[in-house]
């Protein structure tokens, strides 16, 4: 496998210390990438995040000689300005790069939502006006994917204040019994189709009930390379964010993390919501303001008190924890947007209901008016065409203007529809003729 301009494969690590896989990333080949087993030892994630108590109930030296997984940049970056007109997007690495979230598939194996009773558990919800604005963004962060701005226009919705938290997450989960994806054994017949042919069968122990987590290892200079930061931890899931040994007291109004699309859908449909679409979220974003970068306007994230539980310092190594978060923050720990919405900014990633096209934008009119949009029939995401893509937005706790400066209004991401990881969660909206 050489030449290939984004990888997003989800490799299982067997042992095997010479796999070596060549992708291109920054205007060069990279005939590099060898999976070690273990990363040749065990990884203590609790002194590589330094997350503070409660999280942490004892030490968590977690071996991953399981699940891991080779990306290649979500964004498919390439620094090279001769590269601007690839059919898969290139982008500027001095604008952003790949840096909080990793590509590759968790293997569906979900049944459908439960049919529980409509309930709306998150009765903190604001009414969002109709109204018209050019979707997309021209700044000097966004990406391809992000053009060209189009008139939208998008009617009245309720949206959901905060994001959902454990506690919402718990109370539907109790109720209904349901697993996420994250608790759930892997589907090797599903996963195999997105390997190499002669990929060995790993040991059933590998094939655990896991998620992925953000546990940088020390001394990251090569920021082409996501395995350093990302790591398939068995056992990790809603209860349990960095794994087995961590848990969620005192976490009752942190985002649920852990979650994928179907997830996510599924709790929406049982709260008698729904999930934003793209087009809605955007709007619901800006807050009133007009063409704004940010949900607070224009000002950068980096000036005057944190706006954001954002990543400060030098990613993905040193968080200076400025605004007092390693990780996720309690929904509503800062100031809301114009509409009464909290965190639309970063803390978590959060998933939308649209297909994610990273072309999509060039089927709409820049001069007419498109209504209530929806998003693509099917996903297209060129840089991992094996995949499923849906679309996240708002970027999260790792986003960072040095890396990737997804908290602003306009980014959009692809996310496969069975991917979960510790920094995607998800809030709802409901139509106005519905609301109860």
């Amino acid at each position: 496998m050489s030449g290939i301009h984004s990888v997003g494969y989800r490799f299982l690590s067997l042992g095997l210390r010479s796999w070596s896989i060549s992708f291109s990333g920054e205007g060069n080949e990279y005939p590099r990438a060898v999976i070690a087993a273990s990363f040749d030892s065990q990884l203590d994630i609790k002194s590589a995040q330094s997350i503070p108590s409660p999280i942490f109930t004892t030490s968590m030296n977690l071996n991953y000689l399981s699940i891991i997984l080779l990306f290649g940049a979500l964004f498919s970056c390439s620094g090279s300005e001769s590269e601007a007109t690839s059919d898969v997007e290139t982008c500027d690495s001095t604008k952003t790069k790949a840096c909080c979230m990793p590509g590759g598939s968790r293997a569906s194996m979900l049944a459908g939502p439960s049919t529980s009773d409509t309930t709306v558990t998150n009765s903190n919800m604001a009414l969002i006006p109709a109204g018209e604005y050019l979707q997309g963004s021209v700044d000097a962060f966004a990406l391809k994917r992000e053009s060209p701005q189009h008139p939208v226009k998008v009617s009245s919705f309720y949206m959901d204040t905060h994001e959902v938290n454990n506690a919402d997450w718990r109370r539907f989960a109790e109720e209904t019994g349901y697993k996420t994806i994250a608790e759930l054994p892997v589907d090797w017949e599903a996963v195999k189709k997105l390997l190499p042919p002669d990929t060995p069968r790993p040991p059933e122990e590998n094939l655990r009930a896991g998620s992925l987590v953000f546990a940088p290892r020390a001394g990251i200079t090569d920021l082409t390379q996501h395995l350093q930061w990302w790591a398939w931890v068995i056992g990790a899931d809603w209860q349990h964010p960095l794994g087995p040994e961590s848990n969620i007291q005192g976490m009752e109004e942190h985002p649920v993390v852990h979650i994928a699309h179907k997830d996510a859908k599924a709790y929406a449909e049982w709260a008698g919501k729904r999930l934003p679409t793209e087009a809605e979220w955007e709007w619901a974003a800006r807050g009133g303001l007009e063409d704004p970068m940010y949900p607070w306007g224009n000002e950068s994230v980096n000036t005057g008190d944190p706006k954001c539980n954002f990543f400060q310092g030098t990613f993905p190594n040193e968080n200076a924890v400025l605004d007092g978060f390693q990780a996720t923050a309690p929904v509503g720990s800062f100031e809301p947007n114009g509409y009464g919405l909290y965190d639309m900014p970063a803390n978590v990633w959060e998933i939308c209901s649209d297909w994610f096209d990273d072309q999509h934008y060039n089927t709409y009119s820049t001069s007419e008016v498109t209504e209530n949009p929806q998003g693509p029939a099917k996903g297209n995401y060129r840089a991992e065409p094996w995949g499923q893509h849906t679309t996240i937005r708002g970027g999260s706790f790792l986003c960072n203007d040095s890396y990737c400066a997804s908290y602003r209004i306009s980014a959009r991401m692809p996310l496969e529809v069975d991917a979960a990881l510790n920094h995607v969660g998800f809030r709802c909206v409901k139509d106005v003729a519905s609301k109860n």
